[in-house]
């Protein structure tokens, strides 16, 4: 995927601070209480336990650590929309990473802890102008953690299909962020405006190539829930499925855009 020529929409640092910081707590006070049994359940991730996957979930956080403590780029040369693209390309690293880390956590609340602990400090030090360097590129600190909101929504969702009974809430920041990045993504890998995607309250965005409509309701419409369409763009649902489910609505002959997702995976 080419690097996103797309300018991604603004987002409130501060709204995306409290998020990010917001979601984080909602894992960490949901997994205390999990017992060594819940731990080891699978999860819809590979060969990943809950203790994996919690493991990983720190793992999102602490990517802004490590990436502070690298020097800092001269300049960005990456935008906010090439990151959804950009993590397939790391996803043996990741999967290596993380079980290592799993493995050397035998507290995870005393990890997760530490980890809100230290987040909080970065983000009262640093600047969100400060530039990181990144696995999609050098960023800006504000846009990397609009990044974070999208890992903490997408495997909080994990989480609470993994584990009977858990219910994490999602931080409606949290979740709006990364509705409307992974959103403006698929602008990006299908520019157009003859297709209408809408995933209310969040997000609207145009996108797949022919006729342009300007006024009215448009000819093609998708429509969807927020947490369905954060699931079709990660892969945890299919297009086939979340249709036969009635979980999305799509009218029009330019409406099937099962084949432009997953965006990420």
């Amino acid at each position: 995927m080419p690097p996103a020529k797309k300018r991604a929409r603004s987002y409130d640092p501060a709204k995306t601070r409290a998020a990010v910081l917001a979601q984080f707590g909602n894992v960490r006070e949901a997994v205390r209480g999990l017992g060594q049994e819940q731990l080891a359940l699978p999860t819809r991730l590979g060969e990943w336990t809950v203790r994996d996957l919690i493991a990983h979930i720190g793992m999102a956080l602490t990517a802004v650590h490590r990436s502070l403590a690298l020097p800092e780029p001269a300049k960005a040369d990456a935008v906010l929309l090439d990151w959804p693209f950009a993590t397939a390309a790391n996803a043996a690293a990741i999967d290596e990473f993380t079980r290592n880390l799993s493995a050397g956590q035998p507290d995870l609340d005393a990890y997760l802890t530490d980890i809100d602990r230290s987040m909080r400090a970065l983000l009262a030090e640093h600047s969100g102008s400060r530039i990181l360097q990144t696995s999609a590129g050098a960023l800006p600190l504000d846009d990397y953690l609009v990044t974070r909101t999208a890992e903490l929504v997408v495997h909080t969702d994990d989480l609470n299909t993994a584990v009977p009974g858990l219910e994490i809430p999602y931080d409606r920041q949290a979740l709006a962020a990364a509705t409307r990045l992974l959103a403006d993504a698929l602008a990006v890998k299908a520019p157009g405006g003859s297709t209408e995607v809408r995933v209310p309250p969040y997000a609207v965005v145009q996108c797949v190539e022919g006729p342009r409509h300007t006024r009215g309701t448009p000819p093609n419409v998708v429509e969807t829930d927020p947490l369905t369409w954060v699931r079709l763009a990660t892969g945890r649902l299919s297009w086939k499925d979340a249709l036969e489910e009635a979980k999305v609505s799509a009218s029009g002959e330019r409406a099937d855009i099962g084949g432009l997702l997953p965006l990420m995976s």
